[in-house]
């Protein structure tokens, strides 16, 4: 009799086992990590992303910013397009940006001097500039050196905006002076003076031009005195959304970031 009993234990033991085990397998395939969970995956891309952009960035990050609410749909996404001279005195005198994107270093190296960022920025895109026109080109201007004629009207920025600053990269290189008829806020100010007809040119980069499609016309700049333009970009040291901001700065250098960027006359960096 003891044997028996013996046995019996051993199989009702066999047979707890045999539940735990089979209770445990299903509850693990029942409880899958997922991005609501907060878990391996770490915590989940919500709430509102606020990004800081160059104007000259606004119909690209637009697209981009559609299609991550599309990838993360319990995110939004509010931009504020302005020059990057603007934008990173705002960030530094404390305005809520989760993210900067610059178009330019020196500006950039504004945010990072004063330790408002978190990592390093990274150059995501670069763009090249061009003269822009109305159509048709009415003063038939063929290069930079047309610039110089007094008799008319040329537009740009205040060196402190990137464009402004570029611009004038490109008129010494050229060997000309160019005495603008006013100094307008941002690139897309330049863009529109000439769209409306209240300026003959301005230089602007080839996305804005792009972007004008056939309200404007785009006159190339030769390599030997254009400029590259860098695009940098960072999460900001007071991001309100730290997560939503990383998510967003990742999503830009990804490959759908990227196609969208290059769709818009962009240049890998």
């Amino acid at each position: 009799m003891f044997r028996i009993h013996r046995l019996l234990a051993a199989g009702a033991l066999l047979g707890l086992l045999g539940a735990a085990c089979g209770s445990e397998d299903s509850g693990s395939a029942g409880t899958m990590p997922t991005e609501d969970a907060g878990t391996d995956l770490g915590p989940p891309v919500a709430g509102e992303i606020t990004v800081f952009a160059a104007a000259s960035l606004t119909e690209a990050f637009t697209e981009i910013g559609d299609a991550f609410v599309i990838e993360y749909p319990k995110a939004t996404v509010t931009f504020s397009f302005a020059s990057s001279s603007e934008l990173v005195t705002q960030i530094n005198e404390g305005a809520p940006a989760d993210v900067y994107a610059s178009a330019d270093q020196s500006n950039m190296s504004k945010l990072t001097d004063a330790g408002r960022n978190v990592g390093d920025p990274v150059v995501f895109v670069t763009n090249s500039l061009e003269i822009i026109v109305e159509p048709g080109n009415p003063e038939g201007i063929m290069a930079v050196a047309d610039l110089a004629n007094p008799d008319l009207i040329v537009v740009t920025c205040d060196p402190e905006v990137p464009i402004g600053k570029y611009t004038a990269e490109v008129f010494a290189r050229a060997g000309v002076t160019v005495t603008p008829k006013s100094f307008e806020e941002n690139v897309k100010g330049v863009a529109t003076k000439v769209i409306l007809g209240e300026a003959d040119a301005g230089i602007v980069y080839k996305t804005d031009v792009d972007a004008a499609g056939d309200k404007a016309a785009g006159i190339e700049i030769p390599a030997a005195i254009n400029v590259t333009a860098e695009y940098p970009i960072v999460v900001t040291q007071e991001a309100p959304n730290a997560v939503g901001a990383r998510a967003f700065v990742d999503f830009v250098l990804s490959q759908q970031g990227q196609s969208v960027l290059a769709a818009y006359g962009f240049s890998a960096p």
